[in-house]
């Protein structure tokens, strides 16, 4: 049981996720959809974020890539190569960059969120999954891409590129801070209620599908997940320092509103 089987309305391109990855060369990854108004990059900010010449800071749509040092803390493995990459990528493309908006435009910072390409109608966000610079994010409605980015990254995973030379991935356990995280636990309960749906892996981690994101998601499948193992991704929450959790209350949140974010696992 992959993502395609959690989404309510899912799609039969999870059947042949393996078999295309040995055909598919990753600069076919997710092409331009057709001719896409181009821009001037004014620079590169990070691995997943750029300001163009007209002003707008974009924000790459189903990119994670690694935070570089900011605030004392020091930079993430490949933080920097990926802010590299994304550079020669840009350069490679005279400076230009086809925008291709998403469905919801703006992000709460105020960024664009958008999916880039070459001047060769390539894939921005897919390259750098496809070279293991950044994580696969799906975040409902700005979702179109979500099939083809992810073999982009399991095309990295399965080669052990960048990001995958070693697992990033940790139990619920070995979580210490909020931010980005992918972990792998089992589903010891499911149980909904007015927050939403909360699926509890052990007693340090709950996520949480909220009740605005269950139509997307067959809440059958979910409920059937109890002794599943699966792999989940997404922004972690200490529960502590937002007035703190009950007696018997996972200290760790993630919600998540599309079913890319979650897979069970052998």
């Amino acid at each position: 049981m992959g993502f395609s089987v959690i989404l309510k309305k899912a799609s039969l391109v999870g059947a042949f996720f393996v078999f295309v990855l040995y055909l598919a060369p990753a600069q076919a990854f997710c092409p331009a959809p057709g001719k896409v108004p181009s821009v001037k990059v004014q620079h590169v900010v990070d691995g997943d974020t750029l300001r163009l010449v007209d002003g707008r800071k974009v924000r790459l749509i189903g990119l994670n890539a690694p935070e570089l040092g900011r605030n004392g803390r020091s930079a993430e493995p490949f933080a920097e190569a990926a802010r590299r990459r994304l550079r020669e990528l840009v350069a490679a493309s005279d400076g230009r960059v086809s925008v291709q908006l998403g469905r919801e435009t703006k992000d709460r910072y105020g960024r664009t969120l958008a999916h880039l390409y070459d001047a060769r109608g390539r894939n921005l966000e897919a390259q750098l999954l496809a070279e293991g610079l950044g994580y696969l994010v799906a975040i409902a409605p700005n979702v179109a891409l979500v099939e083809c980015q992810l073999l982009a990254e399991r095309s990295a995973r399965q080669a052990g590129l960048g990001l995958w030379r070693q697992s990033p991935v940790q139990t619920p356990g070995q979580l210490r801070r909020g931010g980005f995280a992918l972990v792998r636990g089992q589903v010891e309960r499911v149980e909904r209620n007015r927050g939403g749906v909360w699926l509890e892996l052990g007693d340090s981690l709950v996520v949480r599908v909220a009740p605005q994101s269950l139509g997307a998601f067959d809440l059958g499948a979910l409920r059937a997940l109890v002794g599943s193992r699966v792999e989940v991704r997404g922004w972690v929450v200490d529960r502590s320092r937002r007035g703190g959790v009950k007696p018997g209350q996972a200290r760790w949140m993630l919600s998540l509103n599309h079913g890319a974010m979650l897979e069970v696992v052998p």
